[in-house]
């Protein structure tokens, strides 16, 4: 699936057909949920609930059958990896130190890290709602008809969202091939999108699904999970059908709390340090915020953070498990020899390695110095990248250089440096607010992953479902929240 050997797509319709897709697809998604709140800004009363449909692509996008699959295949061994690195408390030290001091939300985190390990975790169960991102990528020197190749972008440990709308996405595209045929017509030089190339995604309930095991194991039929949310939340659809699904599928009820909240309301009780949120006691407690630091703008905040992993609550995710997800664990997992550490298995060992691009320390070390020549001699081929989470926040091109001759080398260490991956472009049409974007676009692909164990005692290890975003090729982020991207399903060619 290289771009010059991609048939033409998406089908070229005619302008009346196209809006009826629109509207069709505008109608379902309004009256099946898959819905997002609107900028405050673009909103005149705020007191009136107002909602959007989510942004799509109108047509599926093409992907690789082998690539899908193969990202199907490495998630439980990344799941894996995660439970094995965030247990390893000589590793996480000896990566997380020196970045703590030039990175003060990192710094943060670690020193609750360090706070647990010394008075002794409560909570041996441990539940990994994750998600591995991917894109294809093509060399830009690479000969026709070169097919592509998948890498990965992030792994994400901490608030992984888009589980339901992604659901939700697949089953749009679905609808407007049972209910449309997408006007496939034989003499149109596109692939015929068909219900057989839109693989089944079981996101909206497999999250849900990870948490009631994690709920079950804790043993408390009375108690709740508390989702931590962001105070205004726009994407708090996504987040209620998880909320929905537990409670219909599994009788357990979610409670929304921000983390001022769990600060005001929440208290420790009993030798077992059990969580409780006012009357409540808290089996599980997930995080849909805490991973930015605008989501800490006091000392409550933190403070709540620090209550939530000292107590008897499984977290998802505990704070290992938050700082595995690191750029910088990224990196240094990429480093020779350091990833077999933690996947013993040589085959898996491969699979895992041979889905990471380049990635590279910009510390004060001779490679560090020699990454840093690189990136400033070809910025065009790297991105850097801090230890955030949301989108936005990567530096690319031409920035670069800017950016690297106003830091000091202990502030670059805040930062990892990695090849820019290369994906092939092709055609698609985005909607968002009710408006057609035609353009060439480029697509990310998701895999959740589900991990549940009781020390030793691994009770779940499974994929979750995809998500694919999907934005205009010109875009470097990828955040659909951020305003990127627009969600999307795969058409396996």
């Amino acid at each position: 699936m290289s771009s010059s050997t991609l048939p033409a797509y998406p089908p070229p319709l005619a302008q009346d057909q196209l809006d009826e897709l629109k509207d069709h697809a505008v109608d379902w998604a309004l009256a099946h949920g898959f819905v997002v709140r609107p900028p405050p800004s673009s909103v005149g009363n705020q007191t009136i609930p107002v909602v959007t449909h989510a942004p799509f692509a109108l047509f599926p996008s093409p992907f690789p059958r082998r690539c899908y699959e193969q990202a199907l295949k490495l998630q439980p061994l990344f799941n894996a990896l995660v439970e094995s690195v965030a247990n390893d408390d000589l590793f996480l030290r000896e990566t997380l130190e020196s970045l703590s001091k030039v990175d003060d939300f990192v710094g943060r985190l670690y020193d609750i890290y360090k706070h647990v390990q010394q008075e002794g975790v409560a909570q041996p169960i441990t539940l990994g709602l994750h998600r591995s991102d991917y894109l294809l990528h093509v060399p830009l020197d690479a000969p026709p008809k070169t097919e592509p190749v998948l890498q990965q972008v992030e792994l994400n440990t901490i608030a992984s969202s888009f589980s339901s709308l992604s659901h939700l996405a697949g089953d749009l595209h679905n609808f407007l091939v049972n209910r449309t045929n997408y006007f496939n017509d034989s003499s149109l030089p596109s692939p015929d999108i068909t219900l057989s190339a839109l693989p089944r995604n079981s996101s909206i309930k497999d999250i849900a699904k990870g948490i009631a095991k994690a709920w079950s194991l804790y043993g408390s039929a009375s108690a709740v999970v508390i989702m931590i949310v962001q105070p205004g939340e726009r994407n708090a659809f996504d987040q209620r059908w998880i909320e929905y699904n537990l409670f219909y599928e599994h009788k357990i009820r979610l409670i929304r709390c921000t983390l001022a909240e769990i600060a005001d309301r929440g208290t420790l009780q009993g030798d077992q340090r059990k969580l409780f949120v006012g009357q409540s006691e808290v089996a599980v407690t997930y995080f849909r915020a805490g991973y930015a630091p605008t989501d800490f703008p006091s000392q409550k905040e933190w403070d709540a953070r620090l209550l939530i992993e000292r107590s008897r609550s499984v977290k998802c995710p505990n704070i290992a498990y938050h700082l595995v997800g690191t750029k910088k664990v990224q990196q240094i997992l990429a480093k020779p020899g350091l990833l077999e550490r933690f996947v013993p298995d040589a085959r898996h060992a491969k699979m895992v390695r041979d889905s990471f691009t380049g990635l590279y320390s910009l510390d004060g070390s001779p490679a560090g110095e020699a990454a840093a020549k690189m990136a400033l001699e070809n910025p065009e081929g790297f991105v850097m990248k801090p230890q955030r989470e949301g989108g936005g926040n990567n530096i690319y091109g031409e920035d670069i250089p800017k950016a690297l001759s106003k830091m000091s080398v202990s502030e670059r260490n805040a930062y990892i440096l990695m090849d820019l991956i290369r994906p092939p472009p092709l055609e698609n049409i985005m909607v968002r607010q009710g408006q057609l974007i035609k353009g060439e676009v480029v697509s990310e692909l998701g895999i959740y992953g589900l991990w549940v164990s009781d020390g030793s005692v691994v009770h779940m290890n499974e994929t979750g479902g995809h998500l694919l975003r999907t934005k205009a090729s010109t875009s470097h982020e990828g955040g659909v929240a951020a305003g990127f991207a627009v969600l999307d399903s795969p058409l396996l060619i």
